[in-house]
């Protein structure tokens, strides 16, 4: 599993021209998900996300985290964290999870995610969404199960 995550002042997203997900100041995070993620590694990917203090305190370190400033979240699927790049310049998405497995873990990280956060927004799973955003930074960090 991996979480792209992205220090922002707003972020929405959009659907068939309807906003179906929108944020102030928090992260817009990524997530995609493989065949072999579990609930396990969900957990502590979203442990490691909440917990990470990438925004800054009364000094200018960056010190605090996700609640400490009410931040807020907007998590979108997105398959395409998967693209093996290596053969040719056409991208395959073997490694992306199967949509039934990848649609279960993302519900899980959501409903995980707004045990601790009060405001979680969404994408639509499996749609073409138009994301909007301001980078604050910017600051984008990748988690990865692999590496936790």
């Amino acid at each position: 599993m991996k979480f792209l995550i992205q220090r922002v002042s707003h972020a929405s997203v959009t659907v068939d021209g309807t906003v179906v997900g929108k944020i102030n100041k928090g992260f817009l995070v990524f997530a995609g998900i493989c065949q072999e993620d579990t609930r396990e590694q969900a957990d502590k990917l979203v442990k490691k996300m909440t917990g990470l203090r990438i925004f800054e305190d009364e000094n200018g370190k960056t010190n605090l985290a996700l609640k400490d400033v009410g931040g807020e979240l907007l998590v979108i699927s997105q398959f395409t964290l998967y693209a093996d790049c290596k053969k040719g310049n056409r991208p395959s998405f073997v490694k992306a999870g199967a949509p039934d497995h990848a649609r279960e873990l993302y519900e899980y990280v959501l409903a995980e995610c707004r045990k601790q956060i009060s405001v979680v927004e969404q994408g639509v799973f499996g749609a073409h969404m138009d994301v909007e955003l301001k980078n604050d930074g910017p600051f984008t960090v990748m988690l990865d199960t692999v590496e936790l």
